[in-house]
């Protein structure tokens, strides 16, 4: 049977203040132990639950950070809404997960809205100038995760956003693969739109032609493992060796499976003897044996720390916007050509002729 106690019920019974009760229940609030034990014996011996609707209406903080999502088919994704949501719920915050259709999340606001939530994370979704400002409207703070706010003074200025620095793992890729002495190189993109996508294409072709290079193939894969496999296809199929590229830059690790699926199994193809493949992201089964992908690491941790902290400083009302950008490095694996080693030298012989001595 449900029980009616009130926290006065536990006050009165523990002996303490009605706002110790509070404290004792209201995470990272100062207590002493003695009181909080006090306050706990006398609430589980009274049935007591604390209504979490009723105090937000008193504190005007729901404790509850909405997180949405465009698309969980990426296996990185999973892993951030686990690390996410364990480092909120340690400091007393609720996640509520919506996801949006597709890469667009306007569709969702009413209902995000609807609940008195303390701020918004966005991860592999976009955040139109429309929406951002609504959010602004409603005292609503917003962090991006893995995306940058549009090209829009309004958006810049309001949102803040957490990324792995995408161009600089393009521009590593780049360097990686023209190490290894490659020469026609492609790169399979994901969603033409989305900030992660332009940055790593943007590293990856300015290192290239800064090499002398340039790109030889480009597809778009539209972060789909079933579109990446018939952007291989329609890369490779059919294709004579010698106009095939030798190597290629796909946008993320779901995608860059696809593609090694369709490489190995459907066409033929030897990974990296004949084509050297590279992902993003180092999800799981990037380090799995059938793939051993090589790959750029997004630091999911990392990340996920400065996702929070910006949270904080966001519902602040006297903190300004900002973005953090977290290094990555590249980690290889086996499914790009190793490296040849260096030629030897043969040895100089360097006879010296003695001049005899005179008798």
């Amino acid at each position: 049977m449900r029980s009616n106690a009130t926290a006065q019920d536990v006050a009165r019974l523990a002996n303490v203040s009605q706002s110790a009760v509070s404290r004792t229940f209201t995470p990272g609030a100062s207590v002493s132990e003695d009181t909080r034990a006090r306050v706990m014996i006398a609430a589980k011996s009274l049935g007591y639950r604390p209504n979490a609707m009723a105090r937000s209406l008193i504190t005007r903080r729901s404790r509850i950070i909405a997180l949405v999502m465009g698309y969980l088919e990426n296996q990185f994704y999973p892993l951030v809404i686990e690390k996410l949501s364990q480092k909120l719920q340690k400091q007393g915050y609720h996640v509520l997960m919506f996801i949006s259709d597709g890469d667009e999340t306007d569709g969702v606001l009413d209902e995000i809205l609807q609940y008195q939530i303390d701020g918004i994370v966005m991860a592999s979704a976009m955040l139109s100038p429309d929406l951002a400002r609504q959010c602004a409207d409603s005292g609503v703070p917003v962090v991006l995760f893995n995306r940058v706010p549009d090209t829009s003074a309004f958006a810049r200025h309001t949102t803040s956003s957490v990324t792995s620095d995408n161009r600089e793992g393009g521009r590593m890729v780049a360097e990686l693969l023209l190490s290894r002495g490659h020469k026609r190189i492609a790169f399979l993109a994901g969603l033409e739109k989305s900030s992660t996508n332009l940055e790593r294409e943007r590293g990856f072709s300015d290192a290239l032609v800064q090499a002398g290079a340039s790109l030889f193939r480009r597809e778009v894969g539209h972060y789909s493992f079933e579109r990446a496999g018939e952007a291989a296809r329609a890369m490779f199929a059919g294709v004579p060796a010698a106009q095939r590229p030798d190597a290629v830059f796909v946008a993320n690790d779901h995608m860059a499976i696809a593609v090694m699926d369709v490489l190995r199994q459907e066409l033929g193809l030897r990974v990296p003897e004949d084509v050297s493949v590279v992902g993003f992201d180092d999800v799981p089964q990037a380090a799995w044996g059938a793939y051993r992908l090589t790959t750029v690491v997004q630091g999911v941790e990392p990340m996920v720390e400065a996702t929070v902290e910006l949270l904080h400083e966001q519902m602040q009302d006297d903190a300004q916007p900002r973005n953090v950008v977290i290094p990555c490095r590249v980690v290889e694996r086996d499914s790009v050509r190793a490296a040849r080693p260096p030629a030897r030298r043969s040895p100089k012989t360097s006879a010296r002729t003695k001049t005899p001595k005179p008798a």
